[in-house]
């Protein structure tokens, strides 16, 4: 399984913006997907999730309401658009793909996008 993240770029605070998780190999297993994100000088940290069919989410806590996590598995592509950003969300975005639900282990990563903010 491959994932190659897209999207990122310099937004003003309060703006939006949507990046992109494209999957490719072994497309027909039912994979989990989720985005973790790394800001300069911190650890790596989940932001959200999504099942297989799309019909389940979860968001890390302080996230929810801004951020939103889709999927479009004809296009085999998870979207995470985000609204009302702050120079906090600046960081480099990961995609990952895994097996189970809820819980899932993220064995495959993209290369990271990166979102910058500015105040």
């Amino acid at each position: 399984v491959q994932l190659q993240a897209s999207g990122g770029g310099l937004v003003q605070a309060g703006g939006s913006l949507r990046i992109s998780c494209a999957r490719s190999g072994r497309t027909g297993t039912t994979y989990a997907m989720a985005w973790f994100r790394q800001g300069p000088g911190k650890e790596r940290e989940f932001v959200a999730a999504i099942s297989w069919t799309g019909g389940g989410t979860y968001y890390a806590d302080s996230l929810k309401g801004r951020f939103t996590i889709s999927r479009d598995n004809a296009k085999h592509t998870m979207y995470l658009q985000m609204n009302s950003l702050k120079p906090e969300d600046t960081a480099v975005y990961y995609c990952a793909a895994g097996v189970g639900w809820p819980i899932a282990q993220y064995d495959y990563w993209g290369q990271g996008t990166l979102v910058t903010v500015s105040s």
